[in-house]
């Protein structure tokens, strides 16, 4: 049958030629024949040949040592080249406009956001906060960039601004959470962005992520900085949680217990800043008139003090 007969037909043959380990000499023959009407017995050929040489060696390698001295290894996940220029408030402005407009699933938002996070970080608190005034306005779907990109920020202008708008109310409800939060990655804190939020414990409507994400933020910055407990910053936040603490961590009602179990959290989580508290969740530990549920996070609090003032010097007084 005509579908058993072989319409195409290609045969290759090369033969090199190698010297010393190097290529010197490839020709190549290649035949095609196609059969047009089998059964009329007409056919088609082509026969191409090629040959590559080798010309010349360099004696003299192209790649200069000199050239490694600019290179290192890294990590590439969202690195962008420094730039030296200063970044102005229009420019940022623009990129808000041009984030509103483009596509949300385009690969050109992913990267007009990335570049408005960077561009960010180099703008300073005054500059910021004129930024808001002409770019806090909402995109199709309600989606502010400027919002989204802040926490990515990470600088000490951008947390300052976040508590800004935190304290104005300017910032809705879960984008209030989505800061707080964020503070916890933020990888080198300054006393300036702990002393900016430290007053927002205070607040009547703080809540639970506001204590855990302030008092990580205290956290990570004094495993950085040996002494932190003197840092004033560091002694506002962790007075501010010894006053709700009372000295024995009474409570009068479930809401006031409920409280005092997250500023506990809190304390906990504040680590090394802590060590002027121990003496109070002593207190409050071994205090049996208190809820087990408080006692037990005061015990649970002590997981991150150095020895000298961990629950080890507690557990007699416990019972």
């Amino acid at each position: 049958s005509q579908s058993e007969e072989q319409i195409l037909s290609s045969q290759l043959e090369c033969v090199q030629s190698i010297k010393d380990g190097v290529l010197e000499e490839a020709k190549c023959t290649e035949s095609d024949r196609v059969a047009l009407f089998p059964h009329q017995g007409s056919r088609a050929q082509t026969q191409t040949q090629s040959t590559l040489k080798l010309l010349q060696v360099e004696t003299e390698t192209l790649y200069n040592k000199g050239d490694s001295e600019d290179l290192y290894v890294t990590n590439i996940l969202y690195e962008r080249e420094v730039t030296t220029r200063g970044v102005t408030e229009a420019e940022v402005t623009e990129l808000v406009w041009k984030l509103c407009l483009a596509h949300s699933a385009s690969y050109e938002t992913a990267d007009l956001f990335m570049t408005l996070v960077f561009e960010l970080r180099h703008l300073s608190l005054e500059a910021l906060r004129a930024l808001w005034q002409r770019s806090s306005f909402k995109c199709r779907d309600n989606w502010q960039p400027l919002i989204d990109a802040l926490p990515s920020c990470a600088t000490e202008a951008c947390v300052v601004l976040m508590k800004d708008l935190i304290a104005s109310g300017e910032a809705e409800e879960d984008k209030v959470e989505y800061f707080f939060w964020s503070f916890t990655f933020i990888p080198n804190p300054t006393s300036g962005m702990i002393e900016s939020l430290a007053p927002l414990l205070k607040s009547p409507r703080a809540s639970q992520s506001c204590f855990l994400g302030v008092s990580a933020l205290v956290h990570r910055f004094c495993s950085a900085h040996s002494s932190c407990d003197t840092v004033p910053a560091v002694q506002s936040v962790m007075r501010t949680l010894g006053e709700f603490l009372g000295g024995n961590c009474t409570v009068q009602d479930p809401e006031h217990l409920s409280k005092m179990q997250l500023v506990l959290k809190a304390i906990g989580n504040a680590g090394l800043a802590a060590a002027s508290l121990a003496p109070a969740l002593s207190s409050c530990a071994a205090l049996k008139s208190l809820p087990l549920a408080i006692r037990l996070a005061a015990v649970q609090a002590f997981r991150r003090l150095p020895c000298p003032g961990r629950v080890s010097d507690l557990l007699p007084q416990v019972t």
